[in-house]
This record gives structure tokens, sequence and C-alpha cells, in this order.
């Protein structure tokens, strides 16, 4: 399974950006799907993720500030990011959490997409 995750780039302090990620392969069905984001020097950390059925868990630092979404028919999520911060700056990936073909439970992660908050 491969997640292709796209959308980042620069925008100012205060300005917005849409991430999505889109899986593809061989999936019965995705439990989970999920943001992490890793900035320069610090560990990989979780941003938001959502289930199938559509509850959301998101860190504390992006509470309010970003939405997490997405079509269990398109295997597609999005992580929509308003009010950036310069300590949003860092490279984000998306996950999946997934049962393939042959239902074999397996975590996949997409090639990251890099965000840089700065004016």
């Amino acid at each position: 399974v491969q997640l292709q995750a796209s959308g980042g780039g620069l925008v100012q302090p205060g300005g917005s950006l849409r991430l999505s990620c889109a899986a593809s392969g061989s999936i019965f069905s995705i439990n989970v799907m999920g943001w992490y984001r890793q900035a320069p020097g610090k560990q990989r950390e979780l941003v938001a993720r959502i289930t199938s059925g559509g509850s959301t868990n998101y860190a504390d630092s992006v509470k309010g500030r970003f939405t997490i979404s997405r079509d269990n028919a398109k295997n597609t999520v999005w992580l929509q990011m308003n009010s950036l911060t310069p300590d949003d700056t860092a490279v984000y990936y998306c996950n999946a959490d997934y049962l393939s073909g042959t239902l074999d439970r397996s975590i996949s992660w997409g090639q990251g997409t890099l965000v840089t908050v700065s004016s």
C-alpha cells in the first residue's frame, strides 16, 4: 500500500494550508488514518488521527486550528491547517493502519511533505 501526500509549502504566519494523502494498493479497509510531523532536531509526533467512523484525536498544540477529515470511499485523508505559526514548521507524514486485501493488518507511511511557516 502506498500513501501519496501533497499540499505542503511555504506560508506566512497566520496563514492556512491543506494537506492531502491518498492511499492506493491492495486495501480491504483502513481503520485509522493520521498525520504526524517531525521538526528539525525533534522526534516525530502525532498531529491528528481519524478512525473510519469519524472519531478524531488532536495534539493539544493544534486543537482549534487544525481539522482532520477523510473520505473512506477514496481512501483519502486531509489536514486543514489554519492560523499557522513558525512552530508548525515540519515535515508532515500521513499514516494508515489498514487491512490488506489478504486481511493482514499493517501500517504504511507516506513520503512526507514539508510545511514551512515563515515571513
